[in-house]
């Protein structure tokens, strides 16, 4: 029965990334309810875009600083193990979160502190789940397929996640969303339980000798350079609009706790698209071109979200801008890992990490500083910008390399 399933879902007939694609929905819905729950609760008790520039700082600046020894340890460790781990942390984290909120002890600097727990979690969960799925399908022809609808779930959850959210902090308060995440992450830790893949050790070289080799294989390979430059690039500048949508609902929208859910949705609906568009490509082909013109879509339809004042037309240019930072970031991995070799994986995919979610923290920074003193839409303005510009520089870059390696 499962050999008949479509084109675009053809890696859900590996047994495994089934098992682990099922878990993993469960529990990135619950990890979108809680970063929904905790940004409004961190506005609702300070009402600052400084609280939250720093929140979303706190929680991926050690991404930035520690994953790429996470994916050092990921090349030399069970994977699986290891990721088992790291969901048992995750869960601890999202129970002192629900206690915290359901006490009313909850402050911003708490908030902030827990937040960079997670982060540091994160910092060798993500690589290490990057790595993971490569194991999970036996037939490397679906492995981008397998990537694409590894994104598929991280989005598809974050369009339905954060509506949610929205919902339950209006009627039942933020310790409800922080519970039901701590719950989710049984799921996942069930399905990893299950998985017959076992992932054997990778090299035993010295941690820092490890990771300069990864950084020196990333570095020499022109297209995977580009690539993640341009990753860091919209990182940097497009994404760090999330963390500022609780001030930009407020404030702009005049809205409540279930706009900021609608509007994270409506970017999590255009993400979605973007990974259904990956999972139906047949091979990579063309793929580097769509990333490029995504990376310039972003810019301009960040431009377009940091001028408009209107909430009926805030919903589908956020479609549009969730569509074209997920088409950089997921059509970058897909192609860094059809690249990649196996002996470096666990350590180039942390260098991604990195670039997509490292650097995030510092224009999350940076944007809640720049909108204290200067206001929010023009600070959107002037990133959008910015993003056009990195666009269209990755793309000129792009042909003169692709024209060099013709002749």
């Amino acid at each position: 029965m499962l050999t008949a399933l479509p084109h675009p879902l053809r890696a859900l007939r590996a047994r495994d990334f089934r098992l682990y694609f099922a878990g993993q929905l469960v529990s990135v819905a619950g990890t979108w309810m809680q970063q929904i729950a905790m940004a409004w609760l961190a506005y609702s008790l300070t009402h600052s875009a400084l609280v939250l520039g720093l929140l979303g700082f706190a929680s991926q600046i050690p991404i930035l600083l520690l994953a790429p020894l996470g994916g050092v340890w990921s090349d030399r460790v069970d994977r699986r193990r290891l990721m088992m781990t790291t969901q048992a942390l995750a869960m601890l984290q999202a129970l002192g979160l629900a206690v915290l909120a359901w006490q009313g002890w909850a402050t911003p600097a708490l908030l902030i502190g827990l937040a960079f727990v997670l982060g540091c979690i994160n910092a060798v969960d993500v690589p290490v789940r990057q790595a993971l799925v490569v194991h999970l399908v036996a037939d490397r022809a679906l492995l981008p397929n397998a990537i694409a609808l590894n994104s598929f779930m991280m989005n598809a959850t974050r369009f339905v996640g954060p509506a949610l959210a929205g919902v339950i902090v209006a009627w039942a308060g933020a310790a409800v969303c922080f519970l039901l995440n701590a719950l989710s992450y049984l799921a996942v830790l069930v399905a990893l339980a299950a998985l017959h893949t076992r992932p054997g050790r990778g090299t035993d070289k010295p941690a820092l000798h490890a990771l300069r080799e990864g950084l020196a294989y990333a570095a020499s390979h022109r297209d995977i350079r580009l690539f993640l430059l341009l990753v860091a690039a919209v990182s940097f500048l497009v994404a760090p609009y999330v963390v500022m949508l609780p001030h930009y609902a407020k404030t702009v929208l005049g809205g409540d706790a279930r706009t900021f859910g609608l509007l994270v949705s409506s970017a999590g609906a255009g993400a979605l698209l973007a990974s259904v568009f990956l999972a139906s490509r047949g091979s990579i082909e063309g793929l580097a071109a769509r990333v490029g013109g995504a990376a310039i879509l972003a810019g301009a339809t960040l431009v377009a979200f940091a001028l408009n004042p209107v909430t009926a037309l805030a919903y589908p240019i956020l479609m549009v801008l969730g569509f074209s930072v997920i088409l950089v970031a997921a059509g970058s991995n897909t192609l860094l890992q059809s690249w990649v070799r196996d002996d470096v994986r666990g350590r180039v995919m942390a260098i991604f990490s990195v670039a997509f979610l490292g650097i995030a923290p510092l224009g999350s920074l940076l944007l809640g500083s720049l909108t204290h003193a200067f206001g929010l839409r023009a600070s959107l303005l002037g990133f959008g910008v910015l993003a056009v510009a990195a666009g269209i520089a990755h793309r000129q870059r792009w042909r003169a390399a692709a024209e060099s390696s013709t002749m």
